[in-house]
């Protein structure tokens, strides 16, 4: 049954998507296929740059370190980047345009740039060697990459045929001075007149996809794609602030986030950087993540909103000096790029009674829309990924054979919405692959819908381990194991098996400075919690002193878990 605020939700969406509102929507084709756009959305990133950094041109933007920007501050310097782009680098509509580079405010400016020139803005993966960066700055055929000094040199001596153009992390004119180009004047810059040459189907990004099956794969959208990806999430924050002011809540203060994940990640990029344009959040970037460095920003900046995989608001709701940083303005801890442990839920709550945690999930490729489970129902249903993200998501559950199933039956969770990337850039098969024929795109994620339409992911298709013709799906494994109090993270994969086909297996860390657990240990607790042929063997569960692998996203690095345990097992 819906819940109480379930119900509230629907008549605020309902509400805003009236005709005349701002989150109206009109039909549009896509590929075939009829679907609901924004009817006011602005047609390209240029033009939502253009209007908002207006419209906020006095508000604080960008904290980072030393560096403060308005919104209007860095329009201005991104108008000087666009400008020197297009009449000294000889950047042209559509061109590939890599960023490689952590986190910064310059990184911003950057981005900016890029869209208002009308190039596309080429997310290189910052974590990457220089081999892999050298393969993404191939693959997308990048004209030109602007490259701080670390990724600069991991390129040094690389094979690919673009021009690398260095930037710093200083100050906007000199840190980007190699790209900075005053305009004549503001009616003959260049973008100004991009806002009259660029339209809604040029392309606007490429993104990679984590890497986790293979080589990365270079997922380009459009612009309309993009910005209703961003919209989407104005839209759930104004259904947010609307229930929030209607309960009596004051939400007249200005929004804040912590930037704790790579901006090249869609969650960085579309709700995170790019929604806080639409509703003038404030962006404190932290370069690398800290957890107590996250805790001083938070209390000094009066953050907000927080945002990261799961692991990072565990680590915040658990970290021992937690208590002694104000953290009272924080009400919403929200996770994306990963499944939260339901372990996680609970702990978050009781660390912050007065705040909420939340969860999204979206895709590379759905630049980042999905669904979305928020503040009591996530208590409610903490195991689920939450509702179809109104006004555009629509939700199905497919077989192998691409037949729609029903309510409570698991298979392939899929998307279709105007938010979807457009496809792999030079990759026909594999874009014809990840979508049905009926326009919806295939996740690659095993779930099903409840009685409520409320999603829940029972595991990645790679991922189940299928034991004797048992399913075991690694994400319930890794929820029990992280309810232990001990456990400071886990993974949970498949061995080969002559017997059984596959076996489960695990690899976990225990947080600093607490008492010894050993792999017997473990299993004694899971054994209380699931069922037997779920849990792996003693021998199949190992202890680790260090950090687990992780992939550019901060995801925990499965594949290669895998990989390296089958070989220790097949030596042994």
């Amino acid at each position: 049954m819906p819940t109480q605020l379930d119900n509230a939700l629907d008549a605020i969406i309902t509400e805003l998507t009236k005709e005349g509102q701002p989150f109206h929507t009109t039909p549009v084709e896509r590929d075939g296929v009829t679907m609901p756009a924004f009817t006011a959305a602005p047609p390209t990133l240029a033009h939502y740059f253009a209007h908002f950094c207006n419209e906020n041109k006095d508000v604080e933007f960008v904290v980072d370190g030393d560096i403060r920007l308005t919104f209007g501050q860095a329009y201005g310097a991104a108008m000087h980047v666009a400008e020197s782009l297009v009449s000294e680098h000889g950047i042209e509509i559509g061109d590939r345009v890599g960023i490689a580079a952590r986190n910064s405010a310059n990184w911003i400016v950057a981005y900016m740039g890029i869209a208002m020139a009308g190039g596309c803005v080429t997310l290189l993966n910052g974590f990457w060697n220089g081999d892999e960066l050298a393969y993404g700055v191939r693959l997308a055929e990048c004209k030109l990459v602007l490259a701080d000094a670390g990724r600069a040199a991991r390129l040094e001596g690389t094979e690919h045929d673009a021009k690398i153009v260095t930037f710093e992390h200083t100050s906007p004119s000199e840190g980007l001075a190699k790209v900075w180009k005053a305009p004549a004047d503001m009616p003959s810059s260049v973008a100004m007149q991009m806002l009259g040459k660029l339209g809604p189907d040029d392309i606007a990004t490429i993104l990679y996809t984590s890497g986790s099956t293979g080589n990365s794969k270079g997922a380009w959208s459009d612009h309309r794609g993009v910005v209703s990806g961003v919209m989407s999430y104005v839209a759930q924050s104004a259904m947010a602030k609307a229930l929030l002011e209607g309960q009596g809540e004051d939400v007249n203060d200005q929004p804040c986030a912590l930037v704790a994940v790579p901006l090249f990640h869609v969650t960085g990029e579309v709700p995170l950087y790019l929604q806080s344009y639409a509703i003038a959040r404030k962006l404190v970037i932290m370069p690398k993540w800290d957890a107590e460095v996250a805790l001083q920003l938070m209390e000094a900046e009066k953050v907000t909103y927080f945002v990261g995989v799961p692991l990072m608001s565990y680590e915040i709701a658990t970290h021992p000096d937690r208590s002694k940083y104000d953290l009272s303005a924080c009400r919403s801890f929200a996770a994306g790029g990963a499944p939260r442990p339901v372990e996680h839920v609970t702990r978050i709550k009781e660390a912050f009674p007065d705040g909420f945690p939340l969860l999204g999930y979206g895709l590379t490729e759905t630049n980042g829309v999905g669904t979305g489970n928020f503040n009591e129902n996530y208590l409610a249903k903490p195991g689920s990924a939450g509702m179809a993200s109104r006004p555009l998501v629509e939700i199905a559950i497919i077989d192998d054979d691409g037949n729609h199933l029903e309510q409570g039956k698991i298979g392939e969770i899929c998307f279709r919405t105007v938010a979807n990337f457009r496809g792999y850039w030079k990759n026909e098969e594999a874009t014809k692959a990840a979508f049905t024929d009926d326009g919806f795109f295939r996740t690659g994620d095993l779930g099903y819908l409840d009685e409520d339409e409320y999603i829940y992911i029972v595991d990645r298709k790679k991922d189940i381990i299928i034991r004797g013709g048992e399913n075991i799906t690694c994400i319930e494994v890794e929820d029990a194991i992280y309810a232990h109090e001990d456990i400071g993270e886990c993974s949970v994969f498949g061995l080969p098996d002559e017997r059984m086909g596959e076996v489960p297996a695990c690899v976990f860390r225990v947080k600093e400075g607490r008492g010894p657990l050993s792999p017997a240990d473990l299993r004694e607790f899971l054994l209380s919690r699931i069922a037997p042929f779920k849990v792996p063997l003693e021998e199949h569960i190992w202890k680790v002193d260090e950090a687990l692998p992780r992939l550019g996203t901060q995801k925990i690095d499965k594949k290669s878990l895998r990989e390296s345990y089958t070989r220790q097992m097949t030596a042994a």
